[in-house]
């Protein structure tokens, strides 16, 4: 036995079996030498009533006083109570984020989200999350590798946000999990960046244009009639798609569409007469609960994009999305004087805050109706000034 220094450690000759070489020094600090002449520091302690063992690292990696300083925290741990072999196990059996992203899919959105909702997740965890933290522990994640992972991912903002988001989600529920430290989620108060929302409405014209394409559409056999009347109803009772697809004939009144479920829960629709008479005018097919059929005999139309993607192309609007008929349904209530509150049931918004974004447009309806006014007032104003021979007024300053 010798105090181990890098000169007596290299000094030590392979035999032909491993042997061990303890520091005079520290007591439980030693080194290993491998019959292959691989040299190994380690620490030897006691832990309920047993001897254990913990690897600190290969000499020439670390130097003989790395590896003596390293034993000094460890034993100092053991000390306090601490099993750090315990602890080195516990973390190399530690999960990593790709077993918590499966878990998060399967135990908590499977559960507590809607499908539409789940299959985002799901994407969002496919393409982003797995490949870049998949492989990490999830008590090693660190804000910073938050901060990184997100930055990554600026030139696509709404999916970076997103992804972050989900992170946190998933990283409170590891908490809740216990497999990882309360309070340490490292997704946390991650600053978002700023996205642009993607606003389109269909001016007057252009929905002139599009009912002139759904008609012909129609007329010419082109697109099937619940293809053509799913994309009606869209526009006049500024439903959500999965809401129009999935209508089943049994929520279908007089007045109002009666969603037991939607994505803000139960909903009443109101369900204005042309709405209704289109509804009205769908064959049914026996045994199918759904308003718009599909392809098959139980089912409901799956894909409507093929069909818009025609019908938007025959109308000059490729550049509008199938969303934008609910935003254009928004627009003209909000300038057809509908209270915002009003508006918020009508659309199933879970705040105002989100009804709000439409604001705007009563301001432009205000705006051109005073101007209307005012027109009105500057005819009959020039009228007296002819009839009366008054010079004009001048603008103050001239």
């Amino acid at each position: 036995m010798s105090k181990l220094t890098k000169r007596y450690v290299e000094a030590l000759d392979a035999k032909d079996k491993d042997y061990m070489v303890w520091d005079t020094e520290i007591s439980g600090f030693g080194v290993r030498v491998f019959a292959s002449g691989r040299k190994s520091y380690l620490v030897q302690y006691r832990s309920g009533g047993r001897s254990r063992r913990r690897s600190i690292g290969q000499h020439g990696v670390l130097t003989a006083e790395e590896a003596r300083n390293e034993a000094r925290k460890l034993l100092g741990e053991v000390a306090k109570g601490g099993n750090p072999a315990e602890d080195r196990q516990r973390q190399l059996r530690a999960p990593t984020v790709s077993s918590l992203c499966d878990r998060f899919l399967s135990e908590y959105a499977e559960h507590h989200c809607k499908p539409s909702t789940r299959k985002g997740y799901e994407i969002v965890v496919r393409t982003c999350i797995k490949p870049n933290l998949g492989t990490r522990k999830i008590v090693d994640v660190t804000r910073a590798e938050i901060v990184e992972f997100h930055h990554g991912l600026r030139d696509r903002p709404y999916m970076a946000n997103r992804a972050v988001s989900i992170l946190s989600k998933m990283f409170n529920l590891a908490e809740d999990w216990g497999l990882r430290t309360d309070g340490t989620n490292p997704a946390r108060r991650i600053r978002k960046f700023r996205e642009e929302e993607k606003k389109r409405y269909l001016s007057d014209e252009e929905q002139v244009r599009l009912g002139n394409a759904l008609a012909e559409a129609l007329e010419g056999g082109q697109e099937t009639p619940y293809a053509v009347s799913a994309i009606y109803l869209l526009m006049l009772t500024g439903c959500r798609l999965g809401e129009i697809l999935t209508l089943q004939w049994d929520y279908v009144t007089a007045h109002h569409l009666e969603l037991p479920d939607s994505k803000t829960g139960r909903r009443r629709i109101p369900l204005p007469r042309e709405a209704y008479d289109i509804i009205m005018s769908l064959p049914r097919r026996d045994g199918n609960p759904y308003v718009i059929l599909g392809e098959s005999d139980e089912g409901h139309l799956i894909n409507l994009q093929k069909p818009w993607q025609r019908i938007k192309k025959q109308a000059g609007l490729m550049d509008v999305r199938m969303h934008d008929l609910r935003h254009t349904y928004a627009s003209v209530a909000v300038m057809s004087g509908i209270d915002p509150f009003l508006l918020k049931e009508i659309m199933g918004h879970k705040n105002l805050q989100t009804t709000l974004r439409y604001a705007h447009f009563a301001d432009e309806a205000v705006q051109r109706a005073a101007g209307s006014v005012a027109s009105r007032l500057a005819g009959a104003l020039r009228q007296g000034t002819r009839k009366h021979k008054q010079p004009a007024l001048r603008v103050v300053g001239e």
